[in-house]
């Protein structure tokens, strides 16, 4: 999974689904996104539709995004714009993204998707995949990026 805590609080179900060359979708979906101290990463993925995020409570998140021509792009999403924070952040579908939660005990956003989000319209961040493509931006990747050689045993 992508990493931390989401619900969903809105789908536009009252209006016709829109046609999309992956199939139909809502016209607009929304949801409460949550890093914590504990899930402070939102690991690399990729959606195909637009999502604007917005800034409510908590500390700053920072977001990495990295463009398909292999420019990255950093922003901050806080409530502090005199300190270069933004209350909202616009990701284009197309674009890889990851966000983290540097400091504080938790950072809530809400994010926007249009045409609605869609579990298939997401694609997570394969690490190796990623770095071949992207090679300039490996610090990044391998920081929010899940080492899929690492098992996690169970303890009984």
């Amino acid at each position: 999974m992508e990493g931390g805590y989401f619900k969903r609080t809105f789908q536009a179900d009252h209006r016709p689904r829109i046609k999309t060359p992956e199939g139909e979708r809502y016209t607009l979906t929304s949801i409460y996104y949550l890093l914590t101290r504990k899930a402070p990463t939102g690991h690399w993925h990729r959606n195909q539709s637009d999502i604007i995020h917005f800034c409510h409570l908590g500390a700053p998140v920072s977001h990495y995004m990295i463009h398909p021509d292999g420019r990255l792009e950093t922003a901050v999403l806080g409530p502090d714009p005199a300190a270069g924070q933004r209350l909202q952040l616009v990701v284009r579908g197309g674009i890889w993204k990851a966000s983290h939660l540097p400091s504080g005990d938790y950072g809530l956003v809400s994010e926007t998707v249009a045409p609605g989000f869609k579990y298939d319209d997401m694609t997570l961040g394969d690490r190796e995949a990623l770095l071949q493509e992207f090679p300039r931006h490996g610090e990044l990747i391998l920081a929010y990026t899940r080492d899929e050689s690492v098992q996690v045993v169970g303890v009984s």
